[in-house]
């Protein structure tokens, strides 16, 4: 079967089940748990339609909506329900950071496309959800990351230039 017409079918059948858990929603008294699983459903979909067509494209929305749905599912429901504050916030943030994780590693093993940019925004809240976590220390070296961060788009520009230079003269 030719891509495309998996794409098709497969986003066919994606919409059908969709539908068919909203118009269930309406009859059916599901309680607090559907709304929860409705991020980490929508993630798995994206992953399973990613999977079977093959394109590493589907695997963002996957990995975004995987992340938020563990992280909300962590604080709301699981272990982590009765924490609260930053702890709590951190922990959704690392969930949050894992999904941006799983982009590249997933698109990787099933298309051979490397998302390795997703590491970037994932490093950034994987971050700021251990300053989080840890607190004290981590927020004021956090703050500190955030106010000189322009330093190292310097640094690399100058080096680029540097660089360049030795090319053009050489």
């Amino acid at each position: 079967m030719k891509e495309g017409k998996r794409s098709g079918i497969f986003g066919g059948i994606v919409l059908i089940v969709i539908g068919l858990l909203a118009l269930a929603a309406q009859f059916i008294e599901f309680g607090e748990w559907l709304g929860l699983l409705i991020l980490p459903a929508l993630g798995l979909i994206f992953f399973a339609w990613g999977i079977v067509t093959r394109e590493s494209g589907l695997m963002i929305p996957g990995g975004i909506l995987s992340g938020l749905g563990l992280g909300t599912l962590l604080i709301t429901v699981g272990p982590f329900a009765d924490t609260g504050g930053d702890f709590q916030g951190g922990i959704f943030m690392l969930a949050f950071a894992l999904g941006w994780f799983l982009i590249p590693i997933v698109s990787s093993l099933v298309t051979g496309d490397n998302h390795w940019w997703a590491v970037i925004p994932g490093g950034i809240i994987g971050l700021i959800g251990a300053a989080s976590i840890f607190g004290g220390v981590a927020f004021t070296a956090l703050e500190w990351l955030g106010r000189f961060w322009p330093v190292f788009l310097i640094l690399v520009g100058l080096y680029i230039l540097l660089r360049r230079s030795k090319d053009v003269a050489s």
